[in-house]
């Protein structure tokens, strides 16, 4: 076995299962693995089947990719957050922007992939993520802001600003 393949075999397999990171629990956990991730991204990916969440006869419609995204973005910093010792904190989804879809659904059979880019980060919790949900057919791009409170148990009770 080389060196190399032996690295990507550790890279790979370093990640924990999606629900490691993410808050949500089914139906609402809707990522089904951790492909990569690094200091600026994370690469998820997402089966379309009749049993999604959100399915109907078409398949699951794109306004759905955006909770792909925000899901992936906990991915990542929840990774971050173990690099550095951390324990993993919610996050929540303040806003969306710039939304461009090339498919109206993602259909059935599908194996989407997730990619989250950090653009902006600031020492308050405040960030900016460049994504892409990646079908066959199509892409589905959009930037998310995201907040991430310290304590967010403190900042859901109003105690901290």
């Amino acid at each position: 076995m080389s060196v190399w393949f032996w690295q990507m075999t550790q890279e790979i397999n370093s990640f924990g299962p999606p629900e490691h990171y993410v808050a949500h629990r089914a139906p609402m956990l809707l990522l089904d693995r951790v492909l990569a991730a690094d200091e600026e991204s994370a690469r998820c990916e997402v089966h379309i089947h009749p049993g999604s969440p959100f399915a109907d006869e078409r398949g699951v419609p794109m306004w759905v990719g955006i909770e792909y995204m925000a899901q992936s973005i906990a991915v990542f910093a929840g990774i971050q957050a173990e690099k550095a010792g951390e324990p993993i904190k919610p996050g929540f989804l303040l806003g969306t922007r710039r939304l461009e879809s090339e498919v109206p659904y993602f259909g059935f059979g599908e194996a989407l992939v997730v990619e989250v880019r950090q653009a902006l980060s600031q020492e308050d919790g405040l960030s900016v993520f460049s994504c892409t949900v990646t079908a066959s057919q199509g892409a589905q791009r959009a930037q998310l802001t995201v907040f991430q409170p310290r304590d967010a148990k403190a900042y859901l009770a109003g105690e901290q600003a």
